[in-house]
């Protein structure tokens, strides 16, 4: 376990909990009525521990830890049960109160970074507004002292930027900083890594341990990372529609889970161990084995033809650098690969890499400064418009956010007819009973499509997504973090459903991703890429098993988790 984690045996027992919750029920007030979406929930944090609170999306995590900051939406209440914070109930506390203790006694680091910041203040300007708000001093050596302590080079600098000037890692530090700025006893963290990659992932998780260590913080951490649970926390509590169904010491509930929900999360959790999905599939393996450690399978066949091919990709973009002044920037730096018909190819690497760019050019959305993409094999800057069109029904993307990339105003049959309509494919009634076939194919039910993306669920969305992809029959589809915002049993059937497809359609994979134990199991070959460049490339087994280069190893070596989820005769 990480050293920083904090475990008080001397003391046990003799501590009161800094937070307890008793009996926890939340409701939500709707049209149809309330909804019960916490009940009898229960469970304590205690001074200076760490304490992950793990589920699927809509198991009631999130909800619990606002309510012990007193945050829930305007139509939530407690509806009964205590919430006991240092001994006194605050779970109907008044608003004056809450205000006392929020940022002095409980801070709070949220998932989304750029949803949280105030895109039109300066980053110094926000944490100003904090100090002053709780009292204390929020001068700019204050300003800077706070945004130094979380890890932000050159803080005065960096305190008259805006937030779209900073990294994801760096926004990341900016929320830690605002958190803890009042040194609060108990941290409430809601994902606050889920979006970053593995080696920015460990900087701020190992900053944020440190910073709390030092404090004497307890940390409630929400993740659906089982992995990152195992590492950072003392305990984990498990939470199911609303209900703790079991809770425990996090290496002894990880490995011997006894509730069957938690059998599910920890058996759907990628870890390097994992095997590709559909190569098992070949094998005969049955679908709740394909997580199970084993030796790599091997499936011997005849090497397909490249439907793709890139030659010394290269990407510079013109930064400005002063007042009629410009700099160049190599974000793609001769890059070449090719992908097979039919298998999976990932491109994995930190952010900044380059790979999204990649993907972006192969879909034609970006126009390379130098180098060759050849599809089936007509180079691509070679098309005009009219063959152009004809590209884009071949290669089809799916985006990392479903929500974002679904229209909120179209229904779900809209949605998937878009791109029937636009490439003027069949009638009307042809296209509705294209899109019926499509939910067919991603296992969702035909009543969907009158609904809109605000009632789906994470994993309804992207389903959505990859059946507006397939509408058109294409042969390729890039992947660009297809399943990184989705919890791990979602994530799961998500991958299933892609191999699926691959498997009956003979669909052809492009996958863009920091998730390397996802690339494990979807994958066949991989691109390793570092500021712009391909540093190694190679089948999965052999870039997993035998990394050549150090900084492949570093991101092997960052995953959380690790083999702490493995069954201890394998770990």
């Amino acid at each position: 376990m990480n050293p920083s984690v904090h475990i008080k045996e001397e003391s046990a027992g003799l501590e009161r909990p800094l937070l307890e919750i008793r009996d926890l029920a939340i409701n939500f007030a709707t049209s149809n009525g309330e909804v019960n979406a916490v009940r009898n929930a229960h469970f304590t944090v205690m001074p200076g521990e760490t304490v992950a609170i793990v589920g699927e999306s809509g198991s009631g995590k999130s909800t619990s830890a606002l309510a012990a900051i007193g945050l829930l939406p305007g139509n939530g209440r407690v509806a009964a049960g205590e919430i006991l914070f240092d001994g006194e109930d605050i779970a109907h506390a008044s608003e004056k109160r809450m205000i006392e203790l929020r940022g002095n006694s409980i801070g709070m680091v949220p998932q989304d970074p750029m949803s949280n910041l105030n895109p039109v203040w300066k980053i110094g300007f926000q944490v100003k507004e904090t100090l002053k708000a709780n009292g204390l001093p929020s001068g700019p050596e204050d300003v800077a002292k706070v945004l130094s302590e979380a890890g932000l080079p050159d803080a005065a600098r960096r305190a008259k930027q805006y937030p779209h000037e900073f990294s994801g890692g760096m926004r990341q530090r900016a929320l830690i900083a605002i958190g803890l700025s009042c040194q609060p006893r108990l941290l409430i963290a809601d994902e606050p890594t889920s979006a970053l990659d593995v080696t920015v992932q460990r900087q701020i998780l190992d900053h944020l341990d440190k910073m709390t260590s030092e404090l004497g913080t307890a940390v409630l951490l929400i993740t659906h990372d089982l992995g990152l649970a195992a590492e950072r926390a003392d305990k984990v509590v498990v939470m199911y529609k609303g209900q703790v169904v079991e809770s425990g010491p996090s290496l002894e509930l990880l490995r011997n889970p006894k509730h069957p929900y938690t059998k599910r999360l920890v058996s759907s959790a990628p870890s390097l161990a994992s095997r590709r999905i559909q190569v098992a599939k070949e094998q005969g393996v049955e679908s709740d084995e394909l997580l199970a450690p084993s030796e790599p399978v091997v499936v011997e066949s005849a090497l397909p033809e490249e439907v793709l091919k890139v030659e010394d990709l290269t990407k510079v973009f013109k930064l400005r650098g002063g007042i009629g002044k410009t700099t160049d920037f190599k974000a793609v730096d001769a890059v070449s690969f090719s992908v097979r018909r039919g298998t999976t190819t990932a491109i994995v690497g930190e952010s900044g890499s380059g790979k999204s760019t990649v993907a972006q050019m192969v879909l034609n959305l970006l126009e390379p400064t130098s180098g060759k993409i050849i599809f089936d094999g007509v180079d691509t800057s070679t098309l005009n418009s009219k063959d152009l069109f004809k590209f884009r029904r071949r290669v089809q993307p799916i985006f990392q956010d479903p929500y974002g990339s679904l229209d909120p105003m179209y229904n779900i049959f809209r949605t998937i007819e878009e791109p029937l309509r636009t490439h003027k494919i069949g009638t009307k009634a042809s296209r509705e009973k294209k899109v019926r076939e499509l939910l067919d194919q991603v296992a969702l039910p035909q009543s969907t499509m009158r609904r809109y993306p605000n009632e789906l669920s994470g994993g309804q969305r992207q389903r959505i997504a990859i059946a507006r992809a397939l509408a058109l029959d294409p042969e390729v589809i890039i992947c660009d973090e297809a399943v990184s915002a989705l919890d791990v049993l979602v994530q799961a059937q998500v991958l299933n459903l892609l191999a699926e497809l691959q498997d009956n359609l003979g669909l052809t994979y492009l996958f863009i991703t920091h998730d390397l134990a996802v690339v494990r199991q979807i994958a066949d070959h991989v691109c390793v890429m570092q500021k712009g460049k391909l540093v190694e490339t190679g089948s999965t087994d052999d870039v997993f098993d035998n990394p050549r280069e150090a900084y492949t190893q570093a991101l092997l070596d960052a995953i959380p988790g690790g083999s702490l989820l493995l069954p201890p005769e394998v770990a």
